[in-house]
C-alpha cells in the first residue's frame, strides 16, 4: 500500500488506537498494523495513545470519550480495532450493527477522522488472516484510512471548510 506523504501538522499531532482485549491474539495484530502505518508516516509510537477496552461493545464509548478530550488531549484521529466472530446466536448481528453505528456517530459528532478496523468474521481463522496473515492487516488499512481522511479534513478546515 502506498503511504501518503507526511504533513508536518499531522505528524506533530497525537493519534489514538483503541483496541478490544477480546480475541486479543487477533486484535494485537491489528494494533501492530496501525502502529506500523503511523510509523511509516513518521509518527513515533510515543505520539500514538493506545487504549484497550474489554470487547467490541465498549469501543464506541471509549472513542467518544477520547473525542471529547480537551484541546491538549484530543487526538488528530482515532483508529478503532476489534474482532467479532460469529457464534451460534444472533448476538453477532446486533453487536456488529450497534458498534458500527456508534463509531459512525462518534465520527460525525466529533469531526475526527475515525478509522474503522472492526473485523466481522465467520471464524477465528478468518480474523487471524486479516490481522497480519495472508489477507493483509485491516489495522494498517484502518489507520491509513484515518490518516488520509485527517489530511482531507485538515485541508478543508484550512480552506474554510
Amino acid at each position: 500500500m502506498a503511504l501518503v506523504s507526511p504533513s508536518p501538522a499531522t505528524t506533530s499531532s497525537r493519534w489514538a488506537v483503541i483496541g478490544s482485549r477480546f480475541h486479543e491474539v487477533v486484535v494485537d495484530g491489528l494494533v501492530e498494523g496501525a502502529f506500523a502505518c503511523f510509523e511509516g508516516h513518521g509518527v513515533p509510537r510515543s505520539a500514538v495513545r493506545l487504549v484497550r477496552v474489554s470487547g467490541a461493545w465498549e469501543l464506541p464509548q471509549a472513542a467518544a470519550a477520547l473525542a471529547r478530550g480537551s484541546a491538549q488531549e484530543r487526538p488528530m484521529g482515532l483508529v478503532v480495532v476489534g474482532a467479532v466472530v460469529r457464534g451460534e446466536t444472533p448476538h453477532f448481528d446486533a453487536l456488529v450493527e450497534q458498534v458500527s453505528a456508534g463509531l459512525m456517530r462518534v465520527a460525525l459528532d466529533s469531526g475526527l477522522a475515525v478509522g474503522f478496523g472492526l473485523l466481522t468474521c465467520e471464524t477465528l481463522e478468518q480474523a487471524v488472516a486479516r490481522a497480519g496473515g495472508d489477507r493483509g492487516n485491516k489495522g494498517f488499512e484502518a489507520a491509513e484510512a484515518a490518516w488520509d481522511l485527517s489530511l482531507t479534513l485538515t485541508a478543508g478546515a484550512a480552506h474554510g471548510g
